[in-house]
């Protein structure tokens, strides 16, 4: 007896699922079991997990079958990796072998590892496999258990939870009415992700430094990239992690998507969902690839980890040079191209940058307690390891001077700062989305210029101090546009329709050190 079958499944490429078709052949022969279609070590060991699994539930495996199997994932010439096809490898052989009841597979889609005792584990990826599944008019998607609720953050397919491969059969055959997953509420569930940050320090605790603190809070408000020296111990660091404690929450697009980066890379663990902005710190000995994507099998790296979030360089002049031109340019596109002979892939990385530095190798340059130990020309080089196309990509650089012993001794800061900083930046998030809506933008530094000559409205004292400022000082297209998207998010800090003079004056201030130093 021989027959074929064919059902539907999804390879993971990057963060975007494409559909794959798995077919199933089982033919007279001598007894083998082949899986063909570029596959890698874990779909080819998919067989011996299927054999096992089917035997476990009562079914005849392929061992005991004197025949020839060969199941094929097509397209061929895509490369298949990971455990996801398990299910449907094994749901396949049964429909080939006549041991399940025929069933309509062209709107179903099956993704999911077998334990050798038959239950489903969790896989990666499943949130992409969903989206592919609804933009492709499938009607269900057969899933673990575990990811039951990942999948049905996607609205408008049905999500069936399975927890082993006699539960699918049971499912398949009509023995069981199909249970589907409810829509993933994102709205009511609050899920605490803390794994994702650092730490969690509230703005509130760092005592002293106020401008370092403004700087801080407009970074956050507009995601303005943020550069800070400072001599060691001045609490670079701290205001850095101190960052999450304002940032606003993410709204239900932003939540997909990183939730859909992070799935891909299987970082998930036990969460649905990613509920709180991310916040990354790679040390400074990480390769280009850990930090900006790649590899063999092509992997979001930090900067997409760190995607509508914070992207914290500690330490920056000791990151190596390659890495740091490589930000450059998703920096500026808020994405990453990883190109290979295969295809490319687009991964997001619309972060924004958080970076702290020593001003020199011994750390006290320009220090009023401590002197400086290095010579003129070890300063310039250390300082030169930062280029100047990276610089101007920076809007905000802030000096941390060391905080005195009496600031540091007083007992508790005021915890209402911590809240009304929150609040201040939550309603110029909101000013933002409202005003960046039509164009599918969230934050100002997102605006291209031509959205900044559109929407950043000056007052008359604001095109005079503009003007006054430029004439006195070089400064490249991209820092004059930047120095208007800075003075709009001090306006919406504010509440203020237009910019005013003072707005333009603080933005330039946070500018002009960087010129200075290009």
């Amino acid at each position: 007896m021989s027959g074929i079958s064919k059902i539907f499944s999804a390879e993971v490429d990057g963060i975007d699922a494409k559909l794959i078709e798995v077919e199933t052949d089982v033919n007279v022969g001598l007894h083998s079991f082949t899986i063909v279609g570029l596959a890698d070590k874990a779909v080819s060991e998919a067989k011996e997990r299927v054999n096992s699994a089917l035997k476990n539930i009562g079914v005849k495996p392929p061992s005991k079958e004197n025949r020839r199997i060969v199941v094929n994932l097509a397209p061929a010439d895509v490369k298949k990796a990971g455990s996801q096809y398990d299910l449907a490898i094994a749901v396949g052989y049964m429909i080939a072998t006549e041991q399940i009841k025929e069933f309509d597979g062209r709107d179903k889609i099956f993704a999911g590892e077998l334990a050798l005792d038959g239950r489903l584990r969790p896989v990666s990826g499943i949130l992409s496999v969903a989206r592919l599944a609804k933009d492709r008019g499938f009607k269900y998607v057969f899933v673990p258990t575990a990811n039951a609720a990942e999948a049905a953050m996607v609205n408008g397919i049905k999500v069936v939870p399975v927890n082993s491969l006699g539960q699918a059969m049971e499912y398949l055959e009509e023995r069981q009415p199909l249970v589907v997953q409810p829509i993933t509420d994102l709205d009511n569930l609050n899920i605490s992700n803390t794994d994702l940050l650092t730490a969690y320090i509230d703005i509130s605790e760092i005592k002293g430094q106020a401008s370092a603190k403004r700087a801080l809070m407009i970074a956050a408000a507009g995601g303005h990239n943020l550069m800070m020296s400072g001599s060691p111990g001045a609490g670079k660091t701290m205001m850095a992690q101190a960052i999450s404690s304002i940032l606003p929450p993410m709204n239900l697009e932003e939540i997909i998507e990183v939730t859909q980066i992070y799935s891909a890379a299987g970082m998930l663990a036990d969460r649905p969902f990613i509920s709180r902005r991310p916040f990354r710190a790679p040390h400074h000995t990480a390769s280009p690839v850990a930090v900006i994507g790649g590899g063999q099998n092509p992997r979001p790296g930090e900067i997409s980890l760190a995607h509508r979030g914070v992207l914290f360089l500690d330490e920056l002049p000791e990151f190596r040079r390659d890495l740091l031109e490589a930000l450059r340019q998703p920096m500026e596109a808020g994405e990453v191209l990883i190109s290979r002979a295969r295809g490319n892939l687009v991964f997001p990385a619309r972060f924004f940058l958080v970076a702290a530095m020593n001003p020199c190798p011994c750390g006290h340059h320009g220090d009023p307690e401590k002197e400086c130990q290095c010579t003129a020309f070890e300063i310039i080089r250390y300082q030169r390891k930062l280029s100047g196309p990276l610089l101007d990509r920076v809007d905000l650089q802030v000096d941390v001077p060391r905080v005195k012993i009496e600031e540091l001794r007083k007992k508790h800061a005021d915890p209402a700062e911590g809240d009304n900083a929150r609040r201040k930046i939550v309603v110029a998030r909101q000013i933002q989305n409202e005003r960046l809506r039509s164009r599918r933008k969230f934050t100002n530094s997102e605006m291209s210029s031509k959205d900044s000559d559109l929407l950043v409205r000056l007052e008359s004292s604001a095109e005079e101090s503009l003007k006054r400022m430029l004439e006195k000082s070089i400064v490249s297209a991209r820092g004059y546009y930047r120095i208007l998207k800075v003075a709009r998010t001090i306006a919406d800090l504010e509440q203020l329709e237009n910019v005013t003079g003072d707005h333009i004056a603080e933005a330039f201030g946070y500018r002009l050190k960087l010129e200075n130093n290009e």
